[in-house]
């Protein structure tokens, strides 16, 4: 069974953005998108703050956000990456399943990476994580470098929208009809 600390909190600084962005993506009829939540089981209770210090998580999650931009379904993965170089070991191989199969089904799978350093975000199409995945599991390396990402993934906040990735789902719609 996992555990669950504070490191489980890495990430929210992203997750509050995208949720920004999915409230302002349903308010202007564009999207219907919301965080599925990690179900846990509390361990530890601090009395004083009444926060929960330590839990084990009930089953393994899918991804983080799940629903519908214009009809077509989409799920999602989100990730904050420090330095240029990605861990695969970030992504679970549940989340991979569950991102194919989901893409079998006819929706669309990605992963946004933000990589704080340079404060850029990227939108990692499920067809380029898989090909990563694969590289893994040959034998191949355990992580992907930025410079091995599409360029025209790269996308900024832009006015009110702190993580606006429809842009780049755009895209991506685009190159699978091609």
């Amino acid at each position: 069974m996992a555990t669950w600390n504070s490191r489980g909190l890495r990430g929210s600084t992203l997750e509050e953005m995208i949720n920004l962005t999915n409230d302002k993506y349903r308010d202007e009829g564009l999207a219907l998108v919301q965080k599925i939540p990690t179900p846990i089981t509390p361990i530890e209770i601090d009395q004083k703050t009444r926060h929960i210090t330590l839990a084990y998580f009930d089953q393994k999650s899918t991804v983080d956000y799940i629903g519908a931009v214009q009809g077509i379904p989409i799920c999602f993965d989100a990730k904050e990456c420090h330095v240029d170089t990605f861990p695969l070991q970030n992504v679970h191989e549940h989340q991979v399943l569950f991102m194919k199969h989901f893409e079998e089904q006819g929706g669309i799978s990605f992963i946004i990476i933000y990589f704080t350093h340079l404060d850029r975000f990227y939108y990692l199409p499920f067809r380029a994580l898989y090909a990563f995945w694969k590289r893994m599991e040959e034998g191949g390396r355990k992580s992907f470098r930025r410079e091995e990402l599409d360029e025209g993934y790269y996308f900024e906040r832009s006015g009110m929208l702190m993580v606006p990735y429809l842009k780049p789902l755009q895209t991506d719609l685009d190159e699978r009809d091609d």
